[in-house]
């Protein structure tokens, strides 16, 4: 466990985290604790390191750019839990009680350990496009989050975009899809949607399990070349997803046709593979590449100082860009409860009522310095999921480019099943559905 504490300075900078006219007098006006749960060792590691950095990197940023959330400082403290969901609870209960209301579990496995002590503990917790799809139905999972979109949605849109590709939804039809994941609750969490459009659509899908930490692959692409996928759809995680795509490169499967998942595409996923990766494509919900003015900001107030959490070239990456993403969502609901309850310290339900309210626009992205890198969202009672789009993006051996438009889920399809599971797994947990009318 790393302690990552950071104090605020004496200079007078621009409060709020968005150009005023002139500078504005910096007050210390207490501070927010953000517990974060991280794999910077083990097999998931080339996954976890830049995700957690860029974590560091926007919490430093506001802290150093803008004395914090309103003046409010980020104090934050980092917990090795190596992918491992029994480390992953025993590092949440070793840092609840140090007064955080906000928790993101980095893991499915760990995600489903923890909704159930959310509301207890009071704790929001934000698993930003990964956790229990059937939690974003807010109306039975008050307090789980799981914005900009949630796996279900990410694989409708994989199939929409499939479609598309194919010349429309009804070319689908006698297609071969297999969906290889990693054989966990985050792998198989894509299964039912896929299953449903399956039968929907007409495609043919193929279900191909691989066991932790799946660095063993090769049966796996043996009954890939005897079934011959028009698309294969990828669900992995760190050392599967590069033994992944250097299998399918070396029995010379149609890169383009193989998609990743928006966590089975970053720059460490395809290295390994050299010029075989070239073509590989993924799911994202955001840009890669540091030519944002957030990555300005932060060579200014912190690699020129030395202060920076990753080297400075490896800024903008794909999994670093998420992780600033990430933490950019969690400090823009904390101000969205600030502008109802004010410039200080809050209460876990005061931060769950910003979650519920966030409202994250295209001028607010602008003056984020996120403009482009990511579409505008908007959380409500009803819908933990927000309205979010995805995008597909491919590896030109070199660097990853956006090469669709944004996706619209097939939210149609997505709802109704998401609702119906929510009430289920509601019912093993004995909740009640909340009445979001009534709650202001």
């Amino acid at each position: 466990m790393k302690l990552r504490t950071l104090l605020i300075g004496m200079l007078a900078v621009t409060v709020v985290g968005w150009p005023m006219a002139g500078p504005a007098p910096a007050q210390d006006k207490g501070s927010i604790f953000i517990p974060l749960l991280v794999y910077r060792t083990g097999p998931y590691a080339p996954s976890g390191i830049p995700n957690a950095d860029g974590f560091n990197d926007y919490f430093n940023l506001l802290n150093e750019r803008d004395k914090g959330i309103n003046g409010v400082k980020i104090v934050f403290e980092e917990c090795e839990m190596q992918y491992d969901t029994k480390q992953g609870v025993e590092c949440y209960e070793r840092l609840k009680g140090k007064g955080a209301v906000l928790v993101n579990p980095f893991s499915t496995g760990i995600t489903y350990q923890l909704i159930p002590k959310a509301p207890v503990d009071k704790i929001v917790m934000h698993s930003m496009g990964y956790g229990m799809t059937a939690a974003a139905d807010g109306r039975w999972f008050a307090w789980v989050f799981n914005f900009p979109m949630t796996y279900w949605s990410q694989a409708s849109a994989f199939v929409k975009y499939v479609g598309q590709q194919e010349g429309g939804m009804d070319k689908l039809k006698a297609k071969k899809i297999a969906h290889i994941y990693h054989n966990s609750p985050y792998g198989r969490e894509a299964n039912p949607v896929l299953e449903t459009l399956a039968r929907q659509l007409g495609f043919e899908l193929t279900l191909l399990a691989v066991d932790h930490p799946g660095q063993e692959q090769k049966a796996t692409w043996l009954q890939v070349r005897r079934l011959n996928p028009d698309w294969i759809y990828l669900s992995g995680w760190g050392v599967m997803n590069q033994v992944a795509v250097k299998e399918a490169a070396d029995i010379g499967y149609k890169m383009d046709h193989l998609v990743g998942n928006w966590w089975s595409g970053s720059e460490s996923d395809v290295v390994a593979a050299g010029d075989g990766a070239k073509g590989f494509r993924s799911m994202t919900f955001h840009a890669a590449g540091p030519g944002f003015k957030v990555h300005q900001d932060a060579v200014k107030y912190l690699y020129d100082k030395g202060k920076g959490a990753t080297k400075r070239e490896l800024m903008g990456e794909v999994y670093h860009n998420r992780g600033m993403i990430n933490a950019m969502l969690n400090t823009e609901a904390v101000r969205t409860a600030m502008a109802k309850f004010g410039n200080k310290p809050l209460t876990g339900e005061q931060v769950r009522w910003g979650f519920e309210n966030l409202n994250l626009t295209e001028k607010r992205l602008e003056e984020l310095g996120m403009k482009g890198m990511m579409q505008p969202l908007k959380v409500t009672c009803e819908n933990h999921e927000s309205n979010g789009k995805a995008a597909v993006q491919q590896w030109d051996g070199k660097k990853w480019t956006l090469v669709s438009d944004w996706i619209e889920p097939m939210r149609e399809v997505v709802r109704p099943k998401l609702e119906a599971a929510a009430v289920e797994e509601a019912k093993k947990l004995g909740y009640t559905m909340r009445d979001c009318a009534k709650e202001g």
